[in-house]
């Protein structure tokens, strides 16, 4: 939109009308049923690469997604790799899960979007980028039992899509004011809207009876001492979801200013670290330092 324009005003919404709308919003089918076959195909005790490269090959997008990731930079191969059973020697299991699940998820977000102006590749590599840091925080805590860590930073922003989908004239006034100065993004969207991207988000996820932890992340990942049940994932969100703005790796249309001091100090460090000492803290953010250097070429394969 050009800012020299006079923006056609929106009239903020009460409860009600928000609800409304809401209710007919589509359900992301990727959320609850994330690529099964190959879900349950990594989890078997015996993984052959021929039957995980079958199942991958029925899926175009997947397929791309794999060879561009495994030929990026990042994993410094010479010769390029177009057979799917070398990209998965290559990736790993774990990889490759993590694939299954960013390929459908990120399609379905895109054809909620529609034709919504906003800079999309840019803010799916923040949701991935908040994904990654997500698992590297956890890990650093505890052995993660599975991927819903991973899947709840993918997520975490859920809110933002569902506005642009459903309200898209308060989505493109909410960006047009944080474009023209530092404001938070929260309140621009009460103003605008009157009702937050956390609290859009964990409405639509509640709505469509998705797993509990979705909706205490979407909801609470700026807040995380506000978590009842997941209250350690939600806190490796808000963390990853800050050293990303940090690092200003991608777009989250949030444009206020990260510093060091406000990822070092969030508050969900206390949640995660309540008892520890401060050497296994310095660890942890030493590590989280390093995994924001590569993220850069790991997106550039997947994104």
């Amino acid at each position: 939109m050009d800012l020299q324009t006079a923006p056609i005003p929106c009239r903020q919404l009460d409860r009600n009308q928000i609800e409304a709308r809401l209710n007919d919003c589509p359900r992301l089918p990727s959320l609850s049923s994330i690529n099964n076959a190959l879900r349950e195909l990594l989890n078997a005790d015996q993984r052959y690469t021929s039957q995980i490269s079958e199942v991958i090959r029925r899926d175009p997008s997947l397929t791309s997604r794999l060879l561009r990731l495994v030929n990026s930079v990042y994993y410094g191969i010479t010769t390029p790799i177009n057979s799917i059973e070398e990209a998965v020697f290559y990736l790993g299991v774990r990889q490759i899960r993590q694939l299954a699940m960013v390929t459908p998820i990120i399609e379905d977000f895109q054809k909620l979007t529609g034709h919504t102006s906003f800079r999309w590749r840019e803010f799916w590599q923040h949701c991935i980028a908040t994904a990654i840091l997500t698992r590297e925080v956890v890990n650093s805590v505890m052995l993660p039992a599975d991927e819903a860590d991973y899947v709840a930073g993918l997520v975490h922003d859920v809110g933002k899509i569902i506005m642009a989908a459903t309200f898209p004239e308060h989505f493109g006034e909410v960006h047009r004011q944080m474009r023209q100065g530092e404001r938070d993004l929260l309140q621009v969207e009460l103003e605008v809207l009157g009702i937050d991207h956390t609290e859009l988000g964990s409405l639509y996820l509640q709505n469509h009876h998705l797993p509990a932890i979705m909706v205490e992340t979407a909801r609470f990942h700026h807040h995380p001492e506000q978590a009842k049940e997941y209250a350690q994932i939600v806190a490796a969100v808000q963390i990853a979801n800050l050293l990303v703005h940090y690092a200003k790796i991608g777009n989250s249309g949030n444009y206020a200013p990260v510093t060091d001091a406000d990822w070092l100090n969030a508050s969900g460090w206390s949640i995660l670290f309540p008892d520890r000492a401060d050497e296994e803290k310095a660890i942890a953010h030493a590590g989280l330092r390093r995994s924001l250097e590569r993220l850069p070429t790991i997106l550039d394969g997947l994104v």
